[in-house]
């Protein structure tokens, strides 16, 4: 595929790097002459010196037959700006990396809409999104990312004396914003469908917008039930821990966050009012010790320095912590955080370069993922002109068990669909897909 890459700074230079070496046909834009000299001596990418934000250079750059244009330079509003005019240019799809959380802020200014964007990525917020999974669960369906951020996913068991045990799905009164995506018993996952029937001890993930999610979790855990709250420390309060913080719900976990910035803790402690927020260094003993960071379940690192979110890490796990997650930018420290007792480092270039892969699609498909246990695959598609899924409301089209349509993006608007709901051009969908199924099922969705 031709890839247009705009920054060649960290971040771009490591992304051209290693999409080039999937054969894929790379331009790289950027304004410093010797960024642009050294990457074309060292690099198998063509490199060109020039301001990404103009029309000019992007037509030097080939915009009109790029497959996927990445803006990726240290500037947010370069960002947006020069994706938004690679896809005006004719770039079929363009995502533009951002950094400030206000631009992914829907309740202030839809900036992906208005600038007609494919994707605005979040390198803090994926990694994020990466550690919340971790901590709730390793198989759960990563959606944060897809319909806007404004669908939830909870995952849990079918109690015993629910409403739902033994019941099936079409038979349960769930609110019309939720949906059952998938179901997990002895071992196996698989996509829920109105027929199937659950049963106790069944691992249900729950799907759709906050209020109708909290009003099912009632139905399948019973109204006694209820979850002992994990205790989660997180050091650092910088983007990513904001919005780690901001992804574990107050009635599963107990959060404590540390940071050492006062006014970095003013603004947490008004972002996140159900996040205990404690001005500290969390790289001192003493501190981990006196917050009790030997008694949390989870102890995260993520202060935005490779040493320190190791060192804060290897403390937590002498003094107790049961599970300790470190971010790690540096591929070579890879080998050594699991000698030192950390659980799990999490790189924002391994999750950057998950999602920047899933993005190299053709057709409907804007990008795709897969589940930990391989058998269920998160599609992002478009609705395109001709395709057969215009032809019939989704309760007459041949997904069951094979595909959930789990969200709808119309007009900017995100919400669960019903099945009398029909699907239109340009709607924007997200579907999990049996991969079995998948050639199938997605030949529903090109244009015939």
């Amino acid at each position: 595929m031709r890839i247009l890459t705009l920054g060649g700074g960290t971040v771009g230079r490591w992304i051209a790097d290693m999409l080039c070496r999937r054969r894929h046909s790379v331009t790289l834009i950027d304004s410093d002459p010797e960024i642009v000299r050294s990457i074309n001596s060292e690099l198998d990418v063509r490199a060109i010196e020039g301001n990404a934000s103009q029309s000019t250079v992007l037509f030097s750059a080939d915009v009109l037959s790029a497959d996927l244009c990445l803006a990726v330079t240290g500037d947010d509003e370069v960002n947006i700006v020069a994706a938004s005019m690679a896809k005006a240019l004719g770039a079929r799809r363009a995502i533009a990396r951002v950094y400030a959380p206000a631009f992914r802020d829907l309740s202030t200014f839809d900036y992906q809409r208005h600038f007609q964007i494919d994707s605005l990525l979040s390198l803090e917020q994926l990694s994020a999104s990466e550690l919340a999974r971790a901590i709730r669960n390793p198989d759960a369906i990563p959606l944060e990312h897809f319909a806007r951020g404004q669908l939830q996913v909870y995952e849990m068991d079918v109690a015993a004396g629910s409403p739902a045990a033994g019941k099936k799905l079409m038979e349960l009164q769930l609110p019309p914003s939720v949906r059952v995506g998938s179901l997990a018993r002895e071992g196996r996952m698989w996509i829920a469908s109105g027929a199937d029937e659950t049963r106790a001890g069944d691992r249900v993930s729950l799907v759709g917008m906050p209020d109708a999610v909290s009003v099912a979790r009632q139905i399948f855990g019973g109204e006694k039930r209820r979850r002992k709250q994990s205790k989660v420390m997180i050091a650092g309060g910088g983007e990513t821990g904001y919005h780690l913080a901001g992804l574990l719900g107050r009635e599963d976990f107990r959060t404590v966050l540390l940071e050492q910035d006062p006014k970095r803790c003013e603004q947490l402690s008004k972002l996140l009012p159900d996040v205990t927020v404690v001005h500290a260094n969390a790289n001192r003993r003493s501190v981990l010790e006196d917050e009790g960071g030997g008694t949390v379940d989870y102890f995260v690192a993520c202060t935005g320095n490779d040493e320190n979110n190791i060192m804060a890490g290897v403390e937590a796990r002498e003094l107790g912590a049961s599970r300790v997650m470190c971010v790690v930018g540096r591929p070579d420290y890879a080998n050594v955080v699991g000698k030192l007792g950390i659980d799990l480092a999490v790189s924002e270039r391994d999750v950057v370069a998950r999602q920047i892969l899933g993005f190299l699609n053709e057709g409907a498909v804007i990008s795709q993922s897969k589940l930990p246990n391989g058998s269920i695959g998160v599609y992002e598609l478009e609705i395109l002109e001709g395709s057969p899924v215009t032809q019939a409301s989704l309760a007459n089209l041949p997904l069951a068990g094979r595909c959930l349509i789990a969200a709808i993006q119309r007009d900017g608007f995100v919400r669960v669909p019903t099945a009398d709901d029909v699907l239109e051009v340009n709607d924007i969908i997200v579907a999990l897909i049996d991969l079995s199924d998948a050639d199938e099922v997605l030949s529903l969705f090109h244009s015939v």
